[in-house]
């Protein structure tokens, strides 16, 4: 594992950017990590072996799943980067957001939600079964996963969801 991004009196999603950009540089990453881009940009944190299965290719679809409503339901979108961070350990890795899914679920949407079991590496394991108690669901196919050097950031609240970079709302852009 590599030296902690320090803070230096800057916040960490500032010290994680600035890192990734370096991580990235020649990479299909690199663009929409450039500070003008308007690429939003989460930071998730994953446990086994779902983050294993992610770069194996195996998971082609993350989701997260809430009581409330919260990121990432409604707050990432098609195109926007994915930064995949290891529960209690690194940063370790980076993929876009192909497609984004969102539900209030009831029975019907949990039908929906099962078609995609195996491409969410879905099982009878209580980890999956305790999502059934969830109000809310976001599903997001991935694509271009990529490994990063590992590092560790100093990110210390227990959000397994955080936006680093929200984009800007649809039809809005920045002028250059």
């Amino acid at each position: 594992m590599d030296r902690l991004v320090s803070l230096d009196n800057r916040n960490w999603k500032m010290a994680l950017l600035e890192r990734l950009r370096d991580e990235c540089v020649h990479t299909p990453f690199s663009e929409a990590l450039d500070e003008r881009c308007t690429v939003g940009i989460h930071l998730a944190v994953f446990i086994e072996p779902y983050l294993s299965f992610l770069f194996c290719g195996q998971k082609t679809v993350e989701s997260r799943f809430s009581v409330n409503k919260h990121p990432p339901f409604e707050r990432v979108g098609n195109g926007d980067i994915l930064v995949l961070k290891r529960t209690s350990g690194p940063v370790c890795g980076i993929c876009r957001i192909s497609n984004a899914w969102f539900y209030r679920l009831d029975p019907g949407s949990w039908r929906d939600i099962e078609r995609y079991a195996k491409a969410l590496c879905m099982d009878e394991s209580t980890f999956w079964q305790r999502k059934r108690h969830a109000s809310f669901a976001t599903l997001m196919r991935v694509e271009a996963v990529h490994r990063v050097n590992e590092f560790s950031i100093d990110k210390d609240d227990p959000r397994s969801w955080v936006v680093v970079r929200e984009a800007p709302p649809f039809g809005q852009g920045i002028l250059l």
